[in-house]
């Protein structure tokens, strides 16, 4: 049984000894595919793994043509857009994600981005404190529980709106429940994103949302690139000069936000969210254990394809 890790930003090497140690234990074969540059390279190394585990690569149809023994891929991470669903059911392929390994680094990356702009990006200017101010999580999924976790230790008034997640496991936690998107964006003075990137909510964050924000309003994504109408938002921010825009995934529109809001847009050079030590271990090693049970007693308890 062959388990293929195919990672063209590899993981940190602890973090491969330890799904080593959990393969190994398995009686499974560990074959690394790291910086492989090229489509071809990964194809080549598809066609005898029965399982890989991948990061934000792109398995698409024709990787899974070539991979005629492949049972299982799992995503080491919560999003996984980068997999073709339909093709891997298809191909009778189950896939999976790890969620919640990387929410507590995703979500100590948001207040990072947040006391950076509220500072001025340290500047040397007069900034802002986060203590009192209202913050609007969207969605309250892993990374928004620890966003909201983190921000009562910055003594902030926490809402949350999630059209999936029950208003009283929300007000459980000590945060106020809102009814609408709408309504977070206009009670709140920042909001943090994190959705997933599906055929709803792809280009869903835009004017008629974000323009409900209060005067200086932030809104800080830190979950897919593709939520955002960025035309929209750079009108928006165009009318409104109140208005920042800070994230992790760098805009399309990257060049046009730096040249026509500087100190109100800051991006990272690439997606930061999970790049941390833990959050890499942490992931890895639940995609090598997801891959053993599933191999093993068929659980399919992470599974995100039909």
């Amino acid at each position: 049984m062959k388990v293929l890790v195919a990672t063209d930003k590899p993981f940190a090497k602890v973090a491969i000894d330890q799904i080593r140690e959990v393969t190994d234990a398995a009686d499974m074969e560990l074959v690394l595919l790291e910086k492989y540059g090229t489509k071809d390279n990964l194809l080549k190394a598809v066609a005898d793994a029965d399982a890989m585990i991948v990061r934000s690569d792109i398995i698409d149809a024709e990787v899974l043509d070539a991979a005629k023994q492949l049972k299982i891929v799992v995503r080491a991470g919560a999003g996984y857009d980068n997999i073709d669903l339909a093709a891997a059911t298809a191909h009778g392929v189950c896939v999976m994600n790890t969620p919640g390994q990387n929410s507590n680094a995703v979500a100590e990356l948001v207040f990072g981005l947040l006391v950076y702009t509220v500072r001025n990006y340290y500047n040397g200017t007069s900034g802002t404190e986060l203590k009192g101010k209202r913050l609007g999580i969207h969605a309250y999924g892993n990374v928004g529980r620890n966003v909201a976790r983190i921000a009562k230790g910055f003594g902030m008034e926490i809402y949350a709106y999630d059209a999936f997640c029950p208003k009283e496991v929300i007000e459980n936690d000590g945060v106020k429940a809102v009814a609408s998107a709408g309504e977070l964006y206009k009670c709140c003075d920042i909001v943090s994103l994190h959705i997933p990137a599906t055929a709803e909510t792809k280009n869903s964050i835009g004017r008629a949302l974000v323009a409900n924000l209060p005067k200086g309003g932030i809104l800080v994504n830190t979950a897919r690139k593709e939520v955002i109408n960025e035309p929209e938002l750079i009108s928006l921010m165009e009318e409104r000069p109140d208005l920042r825009y800070v994230t992790d995934i760098m805009p399309a529109a990257h060049q046009e936000f730096c040249d026509k809001f500087p100190g109100r847009y800051f991006s990272t050079p690439k997606k930061m969210g999970a790049q941390t030590a833990e959050a890499n271990i942490n992931a890895g090693i639940a995609a090598a254990r997801q891959i053993v049970a599933f191999i093993k007693d068929g659980c399919d308890k992470f599974r995100v394809n039909k």
